[in-house]
């Protein structure tokens, strides 16, 4: 093999790598983005007391409408099967939200295009993120449309 083509494999190699590294950190600054937030005491007349609204970050705002992609676990709603609607959450079902130490903040609701499937390993996301900070029976982050990715 001539230099140059051990060069040019090296280059192609070395471009793969970074935007699967790329990809990556994308993923992950997703939900760091996502934790730029902070609440304020409202009273709820529904509820009859003062409740913690989320105040999104200008980070979070830019956010919203747009397709972003997401790596976490599926929290499944209904048994574990495939499901068009679940709970997806940055961390692994024993340290999420609902059974784990995290904030509301990893977590978000998803809607998706097919059913998918349930399983316990990360899986990747796509789809439109809208941010809810006035409706207290759901999470503050939705993602629509969502399909499944290949990482």
């Amino acid at each position: 093999m001539t230099k140059s083509v051990r060069l040019i494999i090296f280059i192609i190699i070395a471009v793969m790598s970074s935007s699967a590294i790329n990809a990556q950190e994308k993923q992950k600054s997703v939900w760091k983005t996502l934790s730029k937030i902070t609440y304020k005491k409202q009273y709820d007349e529904l509820m009859g007391f003062k409740i913690d609204v989320p105040v999104f970050s200008d980070q979070v705002k830019a956010l919203e409408g747009k397709e972003i992609e997401v790596k976490g676990y599926i929290i499944p709603v209904e048994g574990y099967k495939s499901h068009k609607e679940f709970i997806f959450s940055a961390f692994p079902y024993n340290m999420c939200f609902f059974c784990g130490g995290a904030g509301p903040e990893t977590v978000m609701e998803v809607e998706s295009r097919e059913p998918i499937e349930y399983t316990a390993e990360q899986v990747v996301l796509t789809g439109k993120l809208t941010l809810n900070d006035d409706d207290v029976n759901r999470l503050m982050y939705l993602i629509t449309d969502a399909v499944l990715s290949k990482e």
